[in-house]
């Protein structure tokens, strides 16, 4: 298997809600697992992205939502062997009981340190015992386990970064990855090449993250709580794919981020530990090929059945992979818009059947457009965010296949696209730490 397949298999993941509530509710279930007795208390202390995306957040398979009723469902019935998926079991009866933890004050949450590294420290306290475990770096990747002051699980690596036999007896994502991340030892060119070369075979896993997505946008259109799904599905005819491949692509995509974030009970295929990521990622491409090349697609070839849509997926990922890198999973600009936004971009225009310099115009252009949109948490705001970020993206291409870009000379574009890219990652971090903090002191006086 080529590396960049394995670096994009092993990224991408089923999600339940915003990704940041399940996280937290598996960090608690995982400490609570090791205490015995009734629950005294809950204390989660989290890096400010973690807390501020949670926030305000939807929680699947409840009516509450936010930092103390995840960690409180964590402790009550959340199921830390589904990991991201951890509440997907949770009923009525689970969430009246962490509703009433909450009520008597035996949930805390904190926010230790304005980072875009994650981190989460969650402590479960009973009659008997006291159990800490602590996350870093991403969403489900424990690194420590002390019950009762004594530490029971430590992560070991080796000089080569090996993760040990015990980590990987808890079945955790790795950690962030070295001084340089693999993504970062490859240029656009070499992705392109691999995007271009790579077997079908390789890339068929990919259509797990549509058909995942597809089902999650159908949970939102029948949900009465989905208020900009439903406008968007009229708008776009009141078909799931009409002749309009923008507006198909605006209901595909923030139809699901609406459904995402309101945490209704189905999992999104998450992409760089983000669901509204992963779907930026992929449902405008799935837009395009229905709208735009499957329908003309002659009847000799339909036997490459979705090759164009795989190998473009496999690019949007690999480019918000690469941004993300450099911004830090969890930070104060929109990853989701800015990251995400520009790998689909790209994609777009592969499909379109842009080159090389064709596709760093792209990333030229949405450097220049979208950097800077903040990230104030996961909430109903994501799918204005992912409609300006589709709209953008579909602009952008639209300019570079007619030779239109702001070159290279201006604002924060590069010499070349891996700078680009780079320039755009650092706004974030370390651009906009003190963003990120005014942002959760705006949430805390809410």
């Amino acid at each position: 298997m080529n590396e960049l397949t394995r670096l994009i298999k092993e990224d991408m993941k089923p999600a339940l809600g915003v990704t940041e509530p399940g996280a937290i509710a598996y960090a608690v279930a995982s400490a609570r697992s090791h205490v015995t007795g009734e629950i005294k208390r809950v204390r989660v202390r989290m890096n400010s992205g973690m807390y501020k995306n949670a926030y305000t957040c939807g929680i699947p398979n409840s009516s509450r939502f936010g930092n103390l009723y995840a960690a409180a469902l964590g402790a009550v019935a959340a199921d830390a062997g589904k990991g991201l998926e951890s509440l997907a079991n949770i009923t009525p009866e689970d969430d009246e009981m962490a509703a009433k933890m909450v009520e008597d004050g035996k949930v805390e949450a904190l926010v230790d340190c304005i980072d875009s590294r994650i981190r989460i420290d969650a402590t479960v306290e009973t009659q008997a015992d006291t159990c800490m475990v602590s996350i870093r770096d991403s969403h489900t990747h424990i690194v420590s386990i002390e019950k009762n002051g004594e530490q029971i699980y430590v992560e070991n690596r080796s000089e080569e970064g090996d993760v040990s036999v015990d980590a990987l007896e808890y079945g955790q994502e790795g950690a962030e990855g070295s001084a340089i991340p693999a993504i970062h030892r490859y240029s656009l060119k070499d992705i392109l090449e691999y995007v271009e070369h790579v077997s079908l075979e390789e890339l068929a896993f990919i259509r797990d993250a549509f058909a995942m997505n597809m089902e999650l946008l159908e949970e939102g259109l029948a949900s009465d709580r989905a208020t900009i799904a439903k406008r968007l599905f009229q708008k776009n005819g009141e078909q799931m794919f009409s002749s309009h491949v923008l507006d198909t692509a605006q209901l595909l995509c923030n139809g699901a981020i609406e459904a995402r974030v309101l945490g209704l009970s189905r999992p999104a295929m998450s992409i760089t530990g983000s669901g509204a990521h992963g779907i930026i990622a992929t449902m405008p491409l799935l837009a395009e090929y229905k709208v735009n090349c499957e329908s003309k697609m002659p009847a000799e070839d339909m036997q490459e059945e979705d090759v164009m849509l795989l190998r473009a997926t496999a690019l949007s990922y690999l480019i918000t992979m690469y941004i993300k890198e450099y911004s830090g999973r969890l930070s104060a600009f929109c990853g989701c818009g800015i990251a995400a936004g520009t790998g689909m971009a790209c994609g777009l225009a592969y499909m379109r059947g842009a080159d090389e310099t064709i596709i760093t115009m792209v990333i030229q252009n949405m450097a220049s457009g979208l950097t800077g949109m903040i990230c104030d948490g996961g909430n109903h705001g994501c799918a204005m965010k992912g409609i300006v970020a589709v709209d953008a993206a579909f602009r952008a291409v639209e300019l570079a296949m007619d030779g239109i870009c702001i070159e290279s000379i201006h604002g924060i574009n590069g010499r070349t696209p891996e700078d680009t890219m780079r320039h755009m990652g650092m706004i974030a971090s370390p651009g906009m730490v003190q963003t990120e903090k005014t942002i959760v002191e705006i949430m805390e006086q809410k």
